[in-house]
This record gives C-alpha cells, structure tokens and sequence, in this order.
C-alpha cells in the first residue's frame, strides 16, 4: 500500500529525495492535495500522466517555492510581477509566456510555447519545493476527470500503490483549486479559471478580466475540460425539490427535505467554509447509496463562482473512455 505519513521534517526530507529521483509523491496545498513530479524530467513527467490518465493536450501548473525561481522558464511583465508580489503565496496561477531554452519538459506544458506556475501558500508544500530545489508538477491527486481531495486519505484511497508517498497535513484549508489567469499577451488578461482567489480581487489591479473562449482545442491551462471534478454519480444543479433516492447538496438553512442523505456546505451561507467542504462533501455523497446527487442554487459572487465551475464541470456529459486507453 502507498504510504501515507505526518509531514514532518524528515518525511518531506524524504519526498524530495524522491522526488528528484523522478518518483511521485502527493502532498498538500492550501487548494487541495497535489501529485508532485520533477517539472524538468519527461520521464517523471510521463509517469503522472500515465498514473492519472490524464490527457495529454491538458497541460500541468508548475510549482515554485517563490517568484524568482520561475524566472529561468517564465516571462513576467509589470502585471505578472504585481500579482505575485500581492497574492503569492497563494491560490493563484499565472499563465506566462515560457522563455526559450526553459528546463520545463514539453509533456508539462502540453507542447505550448506558454506555461502555467504558481507559489503555493501551504507551509509544507513550499518546504518540500525548497527541498527539491526544483520546479515541481502537481495536478491534483486523483485520477482525471474525478473530484479532486482534500485528504491525504482521498489519495491513498484512489491512487494508492501508484505514488512513492503521500504527505499528511490534514485537511486543506480553501478546498477547490487555484485562479487561473492567463497573462501570456500583453493587451488582454483572461480569467481560464475561476478558483480559490475571487475575481474581485484580482481585477482590483488589472481591472476587467475576459472570459476564455469556449471550444478551445488546446486548452491553456488546467481544468477547462467540460466534465472534471466529477463523482461517479450523476449530478442535478439547482435543485429546488429533492427526490427521496437522492443525496442533496444544501447550502444555508433552507434546505429542501426528503433527501436520502443531505450534506450541507456551509449551514450559514458563508462561501468559504462552502468551498472547504465542496469534494469532501461531493465525495460524501457519492458513497451514500443515492441513485443521484442533487445541488441547490449557489451563490455566483465571490467564491461562489468557483464553486459553481465545479459544480457545472461535475454535472456535464462525460466523455465515452477511449476503447483500450484511459477514460477522462
């Protein structure tokens, strides 16, 4: 079985070692827990693809343990420099024009000529970064396309043998992914991805973000699949009314009754504790027996847009798995 440990200081000594011998380890963020691989070895590289089934036009978000160590692979202007200076550590993700000769494998970036990086605000993920001293990959920690965890026991339930060691912290504190805000053309600054940093926040300095264009062919960064974050059950959005084979999402006092089992993100309507118990919760229900997991109506303001992103991406048509391949 994959072993899962306290992340103490000679266990995160020991996941670097690890690490930088191209082997996998999973381990915490303030998001959620993430699947870590040597950002510079195609071989580390490939073997996380192939342990998630992830596709491989879906590139990766490269992990640092501060700003200035992107500067080899990543072209930072005056905006890129004045969001890492305010908001990282954090949960954002900043989408950058990839310098030429950058050590960042081809598969990590999908073969685009831009990458995706961030400085996680999580003590023991910038301690192991520190360790590796290396860029380091991680999607979340969990097969593709699945509700990504917020527990070292999310992974080693779903990955396990499959990863060298899985770093324990507990449960992670915002509990849905980074803010992707693609910054790769000078002239415009798209939000790819609502997450655990608002928008209001973000357009505070750069003023109105675009929308990303939907039907991308390649997708620039993570999560903008159509179905991601899913549970096995199918999932029904803004339920008014909840069938007595369902299992109910509630969210505030006022929840519908009749439910076969009913989780409530955050009994007092905040949106933060909401996006903390969101794949906890969603995972919750998928074990409850239900024939379905309904959803009331959420807020779209503030973390409320995130949590609906995940929301709509669980709820969408999944793709048929390819015949002999690796399904979503």
């Amino acid at each position: 079985m994959t072993r899962v440990v306290p992340a103490e200081e000679g266990a995160i000594a020991e996941a670097a070692a690890l690490l930088r011998r191209g082997l996998l380890v999973a381990f915490p963020t303030e998001t959620v827990y993430g699947l870590g691989a040597d950002a510079t070895d195609d071989r580390a590289v490939a073997a996380l693809f192939r342990v998630k089934g992830r596709p491989a036009h879906n590139p990766l978000i490269v992990h640092v343990a501060e700003a200035a160590a992107a500067e080899p692979f990543a072209v930072f202007d005056e905006r890129a420099r004045a969001l890492a200076e305010r908001f990282w550590p954090g949960p954002l993700t900043l989408v950058l024009r990839q310098r030429p000769g950058s050590a960042i494998t081809r598969s990590a970036t999908a073969g685009l000529d831009t990458v995706a990086v961030r400085v996680p605000a999580h003590p023991v993920a910038l301690a192991l970064l520190r360790a590796v001293g290396r860029p380091v990959v991680a999607p979340s920690a969990n097969p593709s396309g699945r509700v990504s965890p917020t527990r070292a026991e999310d992974v080693a339930s779903e990955l396990d043998r499959r990863v060298a060691l899985v770093l324990d912290a507990g449960p992670c504190t915002i509990g849905v992914e980074s803010t992707v805000v693609d910054l790769s053309r000078p002239d415009r600054a798209v939000l790819l991805r609502p997450g655990g940093l608002p928008r209001s926040e973000l357009e505070a300095i750069l003023g109105p973000l675009a929308g990303a264009e939907p039907g991308e062919a390649r997708p620039r960064s993570p999560g903008r699949l159509a179905s991601h974050y899913a549970p096995r059950l199918p999932v029904r959005l803004d339920a008014r009314a909840v069938a007595p084979d369902e299992a109910l999402l509630a969210f505030g006092e006022d929840a519908p009754e009749g439910a076969l089992a009913t989780f409530n993100l955050s009994r007092s309507g905040d949106l933060r504790e909401a996006a903390r118990n969101l794949y906890a919760m969603l995972r919750a229900a998928d074990r409850s027996g239900a024939r379905a997991i309904a959803v009331v109506p959420i807020p779209s303001e503030g973390l409320g847009e995130a949590i609906r992103d995940r929301l709509a991406r669980a709820a969408a048509r999944r793709p048929e798995p390819a015949v002999g391949g690796a399904g979503g």
